[in-house]
C-alpha cells in the first residue's frame, strides 16, 4: 500500500470468513464492512451532509461523468477539490464513468482509444480516454478513484465479453501509467461478465494493480442474484487479502449480507435514495411501500427498531400523505431513513463478525424481514 493508505483486518468471522477492518485514508478511517451512499452530482439527493454524518456515513461517492459535464472538473479543482466544493471532510470515492458508458449505450461509441459519447444534457460530443478520466479524477481530488473500464451487458456472448474484459485490462494499464497523485488510491476493476474463465483471468490481471484496493464490477446488472453469489464464491480464494474489496453498485439488504459473507468489504448503490423518492422504505420487517392505502391510518413509526429523525418523529400515515401529495419532505425523510437503515445493518454485521456470529445475525435479519 502507498503511504497515504493502509488496510488493517481486525477480525475474520470463523465460520464465513467475513472480514471486519479499518481502511486508513487521507480524510479519515473507514470501518468495514461499509455501505457508501451515492452522491452522483456532489450531493446525496435529499439529505443534508450533517444528517449523513449523524446517520453514520463514513464515505460517499460522486460521479466522474456527471461532474465532468456539470459543473466541470476544472471548476471543482479551482474550488479546492471535491471535499471543499461540497463541504465534506470525510473520504470520497469517484467512479470513472465506465458505468455510464454501459448505461448510456445509445449515446456512445466504444473504440480502443476510449469512448466517444454525446452528452445526455445538450448532445455535445466528448471523448473519454483512460488518460482523460485520470485527469478528471485527479482534478476532483477524491481519496479513492476508479480505473476507466468497459462494463459488458448481461447476455453478452463469450467473445464480446472477452473483448470488453481485455479492453478493461488495457485501459487499466493506461490509467496506472498516467496517475500522478500519491494521495489517491486507484482501484482496478474486475470484469468478465458471467463467464467463470473471464472473471478469473480479469482478476489475475487486476491483482498487480491492487496496491490499495480492488473492485468487482459488472455484477447486479440483471443477472439472477444466485449467479452473482456464485461468481463471488468463485473469485474469493484468489482475491487479494490485504486490501479492501469493493463490490460496485450493490445495495439491497440481502445482497449486502451475502456479499459480506463472501468477504466483500465495501458496497455502494443508489437504491436507498431512489426507492425513497418513489415512496418505499427498507425496514427491519422488510420493504414497505409507504404510498399504499394500507398505511392511511397507520399512526405508528416507519420502523420500530430505528432511531433516525424520520422514525422518531413521524408516522406511516403522515409519510404516506407526503408521498401522495408529492412533497419533497417525503423523499428527504425516507432517504435519510433508508441510508440509516443500511448503515445500521452494516454496523450489525461488523459487530457479529467480531463475535464470530455473522451466520446467526444474517438468519435473524432474514427471519424478521419475512415476519410481516
Amino acid at each position: 500500500m502507498s503511504k497515504f493508505f493502509s488496510y488493517e483486518i481486525q477480525h475474520v468471522d470463523k465460520r464465513t470468513g467475513a472480514r471486519a477492518g479499518v481502511f486508513h485514508t487521507p480524510h479519515g478511517d473507514i470501518l468495514t464492512p461499509v455501505y457508501m451512499p451515492v452522491g452522483t452530482q456532489a450531493t446525496v439527493k435529499g439529505v443534508y451532509p450533517r444528517d449523513l454524518k449523524e446517520a453514520g456515513s463514513q464515505i460517499i461517492l460522486s460521479n466522474t461523468y456527471h461532474l465532468f459535464l456539470r459543473p466541470g472538473d476544472e471548476l471543482v479543482k479551482k474550488a479546492g477539490g471535491l471535499h471543499k466544493f461540497m463541504n465534506w471532510d470525510r473520504p470520497i470515492l469517484t467512479d470513472s464513468g465506465g458505468f455510464q458508458v454501459f448505461s448510456l449505450t445509445k449515446l456512445n461509441k466504444i473504440k480502443e482509444e476510449g469512448v466517444y459519447f454525446n452528452s445526455h444534457i445538450d448532445g455535445a460530443k466528448h471523448l473519454f480516454t483512460p488518460e482523460k478520466v485520470m485527469s478528471i479524477e485527479e482534478n476532483l481530488g477524491a481519496d479513492i478513484i476508479m480505473q476507466f473500464d468497459q462494463c459488458s451487458e448481461y447476455g453478452y456472448t463469450h467473445d464480446r465479453a472477452e473483448a470488453a474484459m481485455n479492453r478493461t485490462t488495457r485501459w487499466l494499464e493506461r490509467c496506472a501509467a498516467v496517475k500522478t497523485r500519491d494521495d489517491q488510491a486507484l482501484f482496478p476493476i474486475v470484469q468478465g461478465n458471467m463467464y467463470d474463465d473471464l472473471r478469473m483471468e480479469s482478476l489475475r490481471r487486476a491483482k498487480p494493480y491492487a496496491v490499495d484496493g480492488i473492485a468487482i464490477g459488472g455484477l447486479s446488472v440483471g443477472e439472477p442474484k444466485s449467479r452473482m453469489y456464485e461468481i463471488l464464491d468463485l473469485m474469493r480464494p484468489e482475491m487479494p487479502e490485504n486490501v479492501p474489496r469493493y463490490l460496485m453498485g450493490v445495495g439491497s439488504p440481502d445482497c449486502l449480507i451475502e456479499g459480506v459473507k463472501r468477504g466483500v468489504d465495501m458496497f455502494d448503490c443508489v437504491l436507498a435514495t431512489r426507492i425513497a423518492r418513489n415512496g418505499t422504505a427498507f425496514t427491519s420487517a422488510g420493504k414497505k411501500v409507504v404510498r399504499n392505502a394500507v398505511y392511511a391510518e397507520d399512526f405508528t413509526p416507519l420502523d420500530y427498531k430505528c432511531d433516525c429523525y424520520c422514525c422518531k418523529n413521524y408516522t406511516k400515515a403522515y409519510l404516506r400523505h407526503l408521498v401522495n401529495v408529492n412533497e419533497m419532505l417525503a423523499s428527504m425523510l425516507l432517504s435519510l431513513h433508508n441510508i440509516t437503515y443500511l448503515h445500521k445493518l452494516m454496523a450489525g454485521m461488523r459487530e457479529a463478525i467480531f463475535a464470530d456470529s455473522l451466520t446467526e445475525y444474517a438468519q435473524s435479519v432474514y427471519a424478521e424481514m419475512g415476519s410481516e
